[in-house]
């Protein structure tokens, strides 16, 4: 007899496949609907998912899920599971099944663990808000990120962007990033990163094959040119090695905030993608620190935020700017969850 699975607190399979299939990848969606029928050949994994702690969607559970299939795939643990991502046949429930039931405590260990995308693809609309900074301020940059995983979008100096036709960053990099852009294109000025560092609870060095492998997992399956992107991006980082220190980020961001603020020099504090992951009492205290160092900026010392983020209720992802000394925030632009397209509001 089957035994009947509560998947997540409410369909968070079935909610993330509608959103796959959304985003134009089909493969992703199929996944994780016959991982919702197939799961209860998976205990552990199902007990895991059943009793959730915290909301799945900000957890993203279904994509913990979706990236231990992948990473199972990529390492060729079952032949119809590999046959499957290779495009060799169509039967999902078979080769997931099989999987779960066979894989069952490999994938339940490998969901404790928070995502870790780093996707450089958010870079073009990072670097663009750097365009409006400079277009303010005219300043070089001191770069501060909450969330730094591998510490790939601290080097987003070194990548090559199309943005809306307009060409920036190193010409000759072999990360090149053009979303699909719609809207007018973001100032045309020069960008100058003096600093950069980044924090996170558990760094993942990007000279390890284990990083390699976590990264390239989060990545959709059926997402090849953005799976290349992110390898070349890694080598990157072996050559020119962010700087992300191992610390809480509310006690790493108010110790940053502290040190002396370079005068003409612009500080930037940005994020992408992990506010969710922290703690409320946690995110509270890291938005009131930069706003406390922000009470201290003056022209000559300005401070910046920058969110790409989910709005409150997950409808859509926001690039936000918040410019001190004045203070205003600025609705920059909405966007793809991994930056593949950028509606420009400026």
């Amino acid at each position: 007899m089957k035994l009947q699975v509560n998947i997540g607190n409410h369909g968070e399979f079935g909610r993330q496949a509608r959103r796959a299939r959304t985003l134009g990848s089909p493969f992703i969606a199929s996944v994780l609907e016959a991982g919702q029928r197939q799961l209860f050949r998976a205990p552990r994994t199902a007990a895991l998912v059943a009793s959730w702690p915290s909301d799945p969607s900000a957890a993203a559970l279904a994509m913990r899920f979706n990236a231990a299939l992948n990473a199972l795939a990529r390492r060729r643990a079952s032949a119809a599971l590999h046959g499957l991502y290779e495009g060799r046949h169509e039967d999902f429930d078979g080769a997931i099944g099989d999987t779960l039931e066979t894989q069952d405590q490999f994938i339940a260990e490998w969901m404790l663990d928070t995502p870790q995308t780093n996707e450089v693809g958010r870079a073009a609309s990072l670097f663009s808000a750097l365009l409006v900074l400079n277009d303010m301020f005219g300043l070089p940059f001191e770069l501060l990120e909450v969330g730094s995983s591998a510490g790939l979008n601290l080097n987003m100096a070194q990548y090559a962007y199309d943005l809306g036709g307009l060409m920036k960053g190193r010409a000759d990099s072999q990360v090149r990033i053009a979303p699909t852009w719609r809207g007018a294109q973001p100032p045309d000025a020069d960008v100058e990163i003096r600093a950069a560092r980044g924090v996170d609870l558990r760094p993942l060095d990007p000279s390890d094959p284990a990083t390699t492998e976590r990264l390239l997992s989060f990545v959709w399956a059926d997402q090849v040119m953005r799976a290349k992107r992110l390898e070349h991006a890694l080598l990157v980082a072996r050559q020119m090695r962010p700087r992300v220190e191992r610390a809480n980020a509310v006690s790493w961001i108010a110790a940053r905030l502290a040190e002396p603020h370079p005068e003409g020099t612009c500080r930037v504090v940005f994020h992408s993608m992990v506010l969710q992951y922290l703690e409320a009492a946690d995110r509270l205290a890291v938005i009131d620190a930069i706003r406390n160092a922000g009470a201290r900026a003056t022209r000559e010392r300005p401070l910046a935020r920058i969110s790409f983020e989910w709005n409150e209720g997950r409808s859509e992802v926001r690039l936000m700017l918040t410019a001190w000394p004045d203070g205003r925030t600025h609705r920059l632009a909405t966007c793809h969850p991994y930056g593949d397209w950028v509606d420009w509001h400026g």
